[in-house]
């Protein structure tokens, strides 16, 4: 057996011991497993805005669900809702080459290393826009807000950095209480069976941005990180489905707001996922979609 597939074998015993560990401890709580989000190590590099209050402004002027808001009767309800497509910003705009970033080498985990983004990052960018095989998912993100988040975006979108890959995990209220596609890992099978799925990387991670400025509404796309986390964001990001997702612990960096796209998840999410057994906690690739999201492109401008 090769030194990789040595490591990967490794991994996933590990991933497996922490698996065991979070089921055991869920079990106390059902609630606290409804607010589990990420696989075993850093997810998705998401920048955001600094929000006006804790509110998200849809299309026709009001307002989605708020961090005290109750999350409704159910995923399907708030689905139908229009997505936020404004982010309304109460941070001063920085001045080009005010903001210095740091990004932080790691090998510790399956990673696809391309190198790392400058430190000086652009704070024109506005748009992100991700091509599927289902079709385009448009972004608004605010590099103002979170500019080194929105930096690391553009340096791996450049670098092809998601070019073919597949979003590994598709979390459904039947499934984990919540509903929201994550995407991210370069070496995810998304198949629901592999034990590293979730686990993939850039190779590099970085500091939290954003966080708490807004629920994890419908729309609502962000950086995901292992359970009690803090500065991991890496190459992985969700995006959230449903306005019952609000009751996820701010911990993630918010990078913006989907403003088309989000009927393409919708379709998939009724062909169901793969579930795998042996992933007792619901996280990783326990729940790929059973019509795969591929991302043929990423594109930030």
């Amino acid at each position: 057996m090769s030194g990789d597939d040595d490591r990967k074998s490794e991994l996933a015993r590990e991933h497996k011991e922490r698996q065991k560990e979070r089921a055991a401890a869920e079990q106390s709580s059902k609630a606290r497993r409804n607010t589990f989000i990420g696989a075993g190590v850093a997810v998705v590099v998401v920048a955001g805005g600094i929000f006006a209050a804790t509110t998200l402004v849809s299309k026709d002027g009001g307002e989605a669900a708020s961090a005290a808001s109750t999350p409704s009767a159910s995923a399907s309800a708030s689905a139908s809702a229009p997505a936020p497509t404004e982010l309304p910003s109460t941070t001063p705009p920085k001045k080009a080459g005010s903001v210095s970033c740091t990004y932080k080498r790691d090998d510790s985990v399956p990673n696809k290393y391309v190198g790392m983004p400058g430190k000086k990052p652009n704070l024109k960018l506005s748009t992100m826009t991700i091509k599927t095989n289902h079709g385009d998912i448009v972004i608004d993100v605010d590099a103002n807000a979170t500019p080194c988040s929105v930096n690391s975006m553009a340096f791996l979108a450049k670098k092809k950095f998601y070019d073919n890959t597949k979003c590994h995990r598709l979390a459904t209220p039947e499934t984990t209480g919540l509903f929201l596609l994550q995407c991210g890992d370069p070496q995810a099978k998304a198949d629901g069976k592999n034990p590293t799925d979730g686990l993939g990387t850039a190779g590099y991670v970085f500091g939290d941005e954003a966080v708490g400025v807004v629920p994890y509404t419908r729309g609502v796309v962000f950086l995901t990180q292992p359970q009690d986390a803090a500065g991991q964001n890496s190459s992985q990001f969700a995006i959230s489905m449903s306005d019952e997702n609000a009751q996820i612990e701010p911990q993630y960096s918010v990078l913006g707001i989907v403003k088309s796209g989000l009927e393409i998840i919708e379709k998939v999410a009724k062909d169901g996922v793969t579930v795998n057994e042996d992933d007792i906690t619901g996280d990783g690739g326990s729940t790929a979609p059973k019509t795969p999201i591929v991302i043929k492109s990423v594109t930030v401008k």
